[in-house]
Parts: C-alpha cells; sequence; structure tokens
C-alpha cells in the first residue's frame, strides 16, 4: 500500500494525473497498463481531495481564530 511519504506534493499530483488522462485518452493507450494507470489515478484523487479537506479545514480554524480574536477585541474597546 503506498503512504503518504510515497506520494507527491498537491501541484505534482495534479499534473501526473493530467499525464494519466492523457494517456488515456490518446488514440494507442497500452490496454495492458490500464488498470494500473487507473489505480495510480485513484489513489492520486484521494490523496488530492485529503490535501484539499485539510487545507480546508486550516482555513477554517485560522477564519474562526481570527473572528474571535476580533470579537474580544471589540469587546475591550
Amino acid at each position: 500500500m503506498t503512504t503518504d511519504g510515497d506520494l507527491p506534493g498537491y501541484a505534482e499530483a495534479l499534473d501526473e494525473l493530467q499525464q494519466i488522462l492523457g494517456t488515456l485518452e490518446s488514440d494507442t493507450a497500452d490496454v495492458d497498463l490500464l488498470a494500473e494507470r487507473v489505480q495510480r489515478a485513484d489513489v492520486l484523487i484521494r490523496h488530492c481531495r485529503s490535501r484539499l479537506d485539510d487545507a480546508r479545514l486550516h482555513v477554517t480554524r485560522v477564519i474562526a481564530a481570527l473572528d474571535t480574536e476580533t470579537a474580544g477585541q471589540e469587546a475591550g474597546t
């Protein structure tokens, strides 16, 4: 099984997905490698979704902290 340490960063994963898609859409796609490429695409898509979810959670927490800080400053004035 692939670990997070084996996965590329988000931008690199998107680039690899584009390459896989281009290969799959080409007239010369190697049928023998089809399952392997689709499996790799699945791993990359799940990885990218996880990175997006993590980023969304982080941004939400930062905004909540800023809102709390701002509310505290307004209450003190």
